[in-house]
């Protein structure tokens, strides 16, 4: 089949279909975007770039087709026999893999996909979701507030503690590792899992609240389920996992593990899939397939604050993690990078209430320190949903004023 067979505008979808939205831009504007679009078809399911001895008639009935062709999007509709159930790496490995090298094309970008309900029903889910994390930490309706230990390296163990209880007290519902804390000398994971998690208790007993200590454990997948253990079994509730340079089989390996442990999803890299809008990997792609693996919280960019996403890509990544799907449970989007105080009326206001709000920086670089920090933040979540400006609030309250007066208004 040459490439061009792989477009037709006369197909409908079938309902066992997986659907993918491309960008397509071709090299040469010689060549067609019928011919650029049925070449990402063709190469992604049964095609190649010249017609073979080895086709058979059964095979036409495998072929992926694109059957809608606007501009430069393409939509394209893959049979669900291509795939095998459960197997998210096959998967992406096929929609996603090969064609973006192909040379006759300058430009490619998977912007959306949309499973097949058989498919999506042959992964787990999340395991805890929004409703399960609410539980765990007993907080049935506010947005939840996170900080990140800062600096995120280099902190020896008791320091690292110490800025954790801080946080804690101070009223942060979560504090996490950042994604590139492992086990290094400074501050090796299983010292820093014991001595922090003794600090979560001690603020629990001081507070009356519930705590968690989002514990990095990416690593090699044997070493990692390790690590996932040993927070366990030391009373831990969530394992954060750095999920893109883990790898989708990684994630499955430790959601299959049936550990009680909340899974934070950690987007480290991203970027390099995600942020040019011609080439790459649109995050809400990332958003859905991680949900499908069973990430029970997930970052998803911030429209405000150090991170590029605008509030439009942002509110997608969200829809993406929380939208009704097959029946799985909803993942919980995490707002991080570059946030303080003044950033949280804009936060809710996108969020909604079903959100972590995770400032490192906005917190740790409070003017009297981590806890007071962490207070401020506290008080600009309680300001908006009593309806009230920050600016009217911290009259009253002293941590938010004298945040609202060292951080930039921007």
């Amino acid at each position: 089949m040459k490439y061009e067979d792989f477009f037709n505008p006369k197909y409908k979808p079938a309902p066992s279909d997986t659907i993918c939205t491309f960008r397509i831009e071709p090299l040469d504007s010689k060549r067609s975007m019928q011919w650029a679009a049925g070449g990402v078809a063709a190469e992604s399911s049964i095609g190649t770039w010249t017609e073979l001895t080895t086709e058979k008639p059964y095979m036409k009935q495998l072929a992926a087709t694109v059957f809608e062709l606007s501009n430069q999007i393409a939509r394209i509709a893959y049979p669900i026999e291509l795939f095998e159930p459960g197997n998210l790496p096959n998967i992406m490995s096929s929609i996603a893999g090969n064609v973006f090298g192909l040379g006759d094309l300058k430009y490619l970008r998977l912007l959306d996909i949309q499973l097949a309900p058989q498919l999506i029903k042959s992964f787990p889910g999340p395991a805890f979701g929004i409703p399960g994390i609410r539980k765990v930490l007993k907080v049935p309706k506010r947005p939840l507030v996170g900080t990140i230990i800062k600096p995120k390296l280099g902190l020896r163990t008791k320091d690292h503690a110490a800025v954790a209880y801080s946080a804690w007290v101070g009223g942060c519902d979560i504090v996490k590792d950042d994604e590139n804390l492992s086990s290094q000398k400074f501050n090796p994971f299983e010292k820093r899992v014991i001595e922090t998690l003794d600090k979560r208790d001690r603020a629990e007993e001081e507070t009356g609240d519930r705590k968690v200590y989002l514990i990095n454990v990416t690593a090699e997948t044997k070493e990692m389920l390790r690590r996932a253990e040993f927070v366990e079994d030391h009373g831990g509730r969530v394992a954060m996992i750095d999920i893109l340079t883990c790898g989708f089989s990684a994630v499955a390996t430790l959601r299959n593990q049936g550990f009680n442990l909340i899974l934070h999803g950690h987007r480290a890299m991203h970027a390099a899939f995600t942020k040019l809008p011609e080439h790459g990997i649109a995050m809400p792609v990332i958003a859905v397939v991680s949900r499908l693996l069973g990430i029970d919280q997930l970052h998803v960019g911030t429209a405000v604050g150090k991170m590029s996403e605008d509030r439009q890509e942002v509110e997608t990544n969200i829809r993406e993690c929380t939208q009704p799907l097959q029946g799985l449970l909803p993942t919980l989007p995490v707002a991080s990078g570059g946030l303080h105080p003044r950033h949280v009326p804009q936060l809710i206001d996108i969020f909604g209430k079903d959100v972590v709000i995770q400032a490192g920086g906005g917190i740790h670089g409070h003017p009297r320190g981590t806890e007071i920090g962490a207070t401020a933040m506290r008080q600009a979540v309680d300001a908006v949903l009593e309806g009230q400006t920050l600016s009217n609030y911290a009259k009253s309250h002293s941590p938010l004023a004298e945040a609202l007066q060292h951080f930039p208004s921007n």
